[in-house]
């Protein structure tokens, strides 16, 4: 820090400490953090020693005001992101449901039995778009483009099939949603 810097800091901590004070103050609400603020303003213009922010005897007062906002909006966004923990964190979680992942999975294997007994039928092809669609991470028209066939044709074919599942099978899904009514 040279020379300069110490004597124009310690003019603006002799004129105008109170206002930098006022100022930070007024936007934080709290003593801590004003003083804190101010001391980061005092820090930063010692470490940075910079002619440009020099003003007749001092430091030009604009900046070290815009200086002290800035910290406090960074340090409240800071803040935000750091949030405790809900007051609920210590609450015993409700043991896993055995009979539920049971039910679930006999579902899922009676799509699969379905869908092979709709291969081995009339109207095949609409099951095997159906399997490519739904257990693959293709889109229609990644499927379609691999086929060569129209979008709208897979699209007619898989919701037909989904149709057909819908009618024959159970959705353990709104079983779960009437328990729990």
């Amino acid at each position: 820090m040279t020379t300069e810097t110490k004597k124009r800091l310690d003019v603006l901590y002799k004129k105008h400490h109170s206002w930098l004070q006022s100022v930070a103050f007024k936007i934080s609400k709290d003593k801590t953090t004003t003083d804190d603020l101010v001391q980061e303003l005092y820090i930063y213009l010692g470490d940075r020693d910079d002619a440009s922010l020099y003003y007749s005897d001092s430091f030009n007062l604009q900046y070290c005001r815009s200086f002290i906002l800035s910290r406090f909006y960074n340090l409240k966004k800071i803040e935000k992101r750091n949030l405790p923990l809900f007051d609920n964190w210590d609450i015993e979680d409700k043991p896993y449901n055995t009979e539920w992942d049971m039910k679930l999975e006999q579902s899922y294997n009676e799509v699969l039995e379905e869908i092979n007994s709709m291969k081995k039928k009339k109207g095949w092809s609409s099951a095997m778009l159906f399997e490519l669609y739904y257990f693959t991470d293709k889109t229609f028209e990644q499927m379609s483009k691999d086929l060569g066939i129209s979008k709208s044709t897979s699209f007619l074919n898989v919701r037909k099939i989904k149709q057909i599942l819908r009618e024959k099978l159970n959705n353990p899904f709104n079983e779960q949603n009437e328990d729990n009514q």
